[in-house]
């Protein structure tokens, strides 16, 4: 039974016209926000189109998500709220997503994304099998905990130090408190490892009374995904999760994976034993684990794990309730889709004929050994199709955009609700795919160097009549129902002038509208927040976030390929130096060169002919990589002139996250 509005009335929605209104230079449209803090309800033609979402056959097997998801529930939290341990803030509310729960879905949401909202409503402490255990609904990712002799094996302990603590919390309280013996991290993904401290210490780990266990590669991807671009992809993140969204049935829904990663303390541990190999086998607190090592799948290193004392398969986050991402939003590695279905066909064959239970660090387990088969097959071909039909295209001559609009999934795969992008979607995926094999450029010589943003747009509104002329035609488009074009011209007079607040209203307003239409999360967050800061005239708040506990984990090469990237071409130019730097209480040291405004160091290296040498501890350097603007302490120079290293630290930018997004 679907849970919108029934289908008969879609044709009745279609007919109704909504017309623009013209009033002097006031451009007028029916349901277009006139205050920044005004947010419109769904136009007849995104209820329309809502409605016609609802034409998918995967309906035929409604209940059985619903069936799985409940399975083996045994306590929850209620209400189920986690303060977070900074002052004034919240860590995680399940309780702000009640309004998904009566079972009616609003006119601003897809109503398969309703559907799938709901089902990652369902939270607390659940039974996968007798000895394995999930908490799911207290972060975006769901921790699972398998039962050893004496204590606990963890499994991707979430995104923030709160969450994760109030999870152990939960099980300790509900089936008695174990010391956890081994914590696995599935892959260098945040939400996956950042909560490592709310389940163990820097203490038990040191004192080899718990393995930190990852696979390999996993420190070196860690690094390059959430430091080295980090500024750039809090702030791209805050789109893609919809994070200054309210959460409500016009805000913040779902994002697919889960509701949000959570907001909190982020902790890291360092490995202690590496996986790289498939058919690895660790026994640890009598628990025997078999490792399937895939390499560029959902990340650059991922480890499933084949428990075959429980008959359970856990499938990391190779393997979801949605189809995945190829590159998220985000921004990160583009991924593989090839890859990817060999290492789940890997899966299916090494373990799906013995799997009575496959589990996932998102979303909620498949029971019986016909869906766990189903599962790894069907999610195989999928991300298959999309790397031979894109490939296909590419090789008719067919450009990114075209394909995007081109292909779909066939019919036979449209009818698994796991093969739906809630997260990722089909376009996106095709576009990653692109760019993986012929990257940016297109072949079309006028995109090898295009004019930069601001320029171009006020060129093109200038061809185009002029702003008046252009709002009067958008009006009637948007009256039209036609808001991916409205919000591509709006763009253009938003970036020739940004101060034209009814050109970034009307965009505000289409990508609204299109939001309330995703099938993806993160797509309607993308779009939603989009329309937030179009319609906001305060600057976008931003800071620096990357974790003190990852820049503690880094190697004096990692920190010190990081001050090259905040090394500041412009300030650096004509400089010419070298330094001497010695970490006094590592005996680590690296020769550092600054020329041709380039970073370089060679690690255990020296020179005599050094402008300056100089000593810090690694917390020092760390602090420094972390933020330049503090002042280093505990710095030692000496040398024939000390003011290279003030020069040096001028040179290096504070990088801030604040930057605009849909605005110039």
């Amino acid at each position: 039974m679907k849970i919108c509005l029934k289908e008969l009335l879609i044709a009745a929605i279609i007919l109704i016209a909504v017309t623009p209104g013209v009033y002097g230079t006031e451009i007028s449209v029916a349901g277009v926000a006139s205050s920044n803090s005004i947010r419109n309800d769904a136009t007849n033609y995104t209820i329309a189109a809502n409605l016609r979402a609802n034409n998918t056959p995967a309906w035929s097997n409604n209940i059985e998500d619903f069936r799985f998801a409940d399975q083996g529930f045994i306590a929850t939290d209620d209400p189920l709220i986690i303060p977070s341990d900074y002052p004034n803030y919240t860590s995680w509310n399940m309780e702000a997503f009640s309004f998904l729960d009566n079972g009616t879905c609003p006119d601003t949401i897809n109503p398969l994304l309703y559907r799938h909202a709901r089902l990652n409503n369902i939270n607390g402490l659940f039974e996968v099998v007798p000895g394995i255990y999930q908490v799911r609904g207290y972060d975006i990712t769901a921790m699972s905990l398998i039962k050893g002799d004496t204590g606990w094996i963890v499994i991707d302990p979430m995104n923030s130090v709160e969450t994760a603590r109030a999870a152990m919390s939960l099980v300790n309280r509900t089936l008695g408190y174990y010391p956890v013996k081994a914590v696995i991290y599935s892959h260098p993904h945040v939400d996956h490892y950042q909560g490592v401290k709310g389940v163990v210490t820097d203490e038990e780990v040191a004192a080899g009374n718990v393995e930190i266990i990852a696979p390999e590669g996993f420190m070196e991807h860690a690094v390059s995904e959430n430091v080295y671009a980090g500024t750039a992809m809090q702030r791209r993140a805050k789109y893609m999760y919809g994070l200054p969204l309210p959460r409500d049935e016009k805000g913040l829904v779902d994002n697919g994976l889960g509701k949000y990663p959570a907001i909190g303390r982020a902790s890291l541990i360092a490995p202690t034993i590496d996986v790289n190999r498939t058919g690895q086998i660790l026994t640890i607190d009598g628990v025997k684990m078999e490792f399937q090592y895939n390499t560029n799948t959902e990340a650059p290193v991922e480890i499933n794990i084949w428990f075959p004392d429980f008959k359970a398969l856990f499938m990391a986050e190779n393997c979801v309730g949605t189809l995945h991402n190829i590159l998220t939003l985000r921004g990160a590695q583009v991924r593989d889709p090839l890859s990817w279905a060999k290492f789940l066909d890997e899966a299916r064959r090494l373990y799906g004929d013995k799997a009575d239970v496959v589990f996932t660090a998102h979303n909620w387990p498949r029971f019986g050994n016909d869906k766990v088969i189903e599962l790894l097959e069907n999610q195989r071909d999928m991300y298959k199709y999309i790397n031979d039909q894109t490939l296909n295209f590419m090789n008719k001559g067919y450009t990114m955009d075209e394909i995007s609009n081109m292909i779909v999934l066939p019919k036979s795969l449209q009818k698994y609700w796991y093969t739906h992008g809630f997260y990722g979607q089909i376009y996106m995926a095709v576009k990653a795919t692109y760019q993986k094999y012929l990257g940016f450029y297109d072949a079309d010589p006028i995109n090898l160097k295009r004019l930069p943003p601001e320029e171009f747009a006020r060129n093109m509104t200038e061809y185009m009549g002029g702003a008046d002329a252009v709002m009067q035609k958008l009006a009637i488009d948007y009256g039209a129902g036609h808001y991916e074009l409205v919000a591509s011209i709006a763009h253009y007079l938003v970036f020739a002038d940004p101060a034209n607040m009814k050109a970034r209203k009307m965009e505000a307003a289409s990508l609204e509208q299109l939001g309330y239409q995703a099938e993806s999360g993160p797509a309607r967050n993308a779009y939603l927040v989009g329309a937030q800061e179009l319609r906001s005239t305060k600057p976008v708040q931003g800071n620096t976030m990357i974790s003190a506990d990852v820049m503690s984990a880094m190697s004096l090469s990692e920190l010190l390929d990081y001050l090259a990237v905040r090394l500041n071409g412009t300030k650096a130019d004509g400089e010419n130096f070298k330094m001497d730097l010695v970490i006094n209480d590592t005996a680590d040291r690296a020769l550092i060169q600054v020329k041709n405004s380039v970073l370089e160091f060679w690690l255990n290296e020296s020179s005599t002919d050094a402008n300056v040498t100089v000593y810090m501890p690694h917390k020092t350097l760390e602090q420094l990589a972390l933020d330049p603007s503090v002042p280093p302490a505990n710095v030692t120079i000496t040398g024939e002139d000390a003011s290279v290293f003030k020069r040096f630290i001028g040179m290096l930018d504070v990088f801030n996250s604040g930057f605009n997004i849909v605005l110039p």
